[in-house]
């Protein structure tokens, strides 16, 4: 049986796991368009914001006093940061949703986090995969891609580990490291990410060839 519909492979990915390089990779070998950063650019068009004023909101939920502030309406009355003036975090959601479905729709595509595995959970030619990787490795990886001590890059993977979670419990009512959401797991510190792009190209070549009958 042969798919019309485009193949659209959803990264979702720890922090310092790999996900980004791993996903361009898999795109420039299997020559399918690669979103991470236009998801938001197109989001930010549609809503009417700054892209940039979007990118800190970005698979984040508002705090509950930030929450409180902006549904009451009190922002105009304190000086508080401009996130709380607009828009909210379900409009947010549901802009890059749109983004997501539209590009699915149009082209095969790899796609990076923002719920893409929840989003197109009814696209026919989907794979969704998730990575991970233990703490040393991803801490490695965060201090040279960001240039930061080991204390700041363990900061900064526990941070960014609860937001997400929140972020996608909040909208697919999941447990995000729940490992039945997905078509594979990964974990990206055992072999290498390099090593892990040769693994998943085989497993996406293997998907592709059942699917097709063969």
């Amino acid at each position: 049986m042969k798919h019309a519909t485009p193949l659209v492979i959803t990264i979702s990915r720890q922090l310092g796991s790999g996900g980004a390089y791993i996903g361009q990779k898999l795109a420039k070998e299997l020559n399918i368009y690669y979103a991470d950063r236009e998801i938001l650019s197109r989001a930010a068009k549609q809503l009417a914001v700054l892209e940039e004023d979007l990118e800190s909101r970005d698979e984040k939920l508002l705090s509950f006093w930030k929450s409180f502030f902006h549904i009451n309406g009190f922002a105009t009355d304190y000086h508080l940061p401009p996130e709380m003036n607009f828009p909210f975090d379900r409009e947010i959601f549901d802009a890059e949703a749109d983004v997501i479905k539209n590009i699915a729709m149009q082209r095969s595509a790899v796609l990076i986090g923002r719920c893409g595995f929840h989003i197109l959970r009814e696209h026919s030619n989907r794979i969704s995969l998730f990575l991970h990787a233990g703490i040393p490795f991803r801490s490695k990886r965060v201090q040279k891609l960001y240039n930061v001590t080991e204390k700041a890059a363990l900061e900064m993977i526990a941070q960014s580990d609860k937001e997400r979670a929140q972020y996608i419990d909040t909208f697919t009512g999941k447990k995000w490291t729940d490992i039945t959401q997905f078509d594979l797991t990964l974990n990206t510190g055992e072999i290498g990410v390099d090593q892990s792009v040769s693994l998943l190209l085989n497993y996406i070549e293997l998907v592709k060839k059942i699917r097709r009958g063969g």
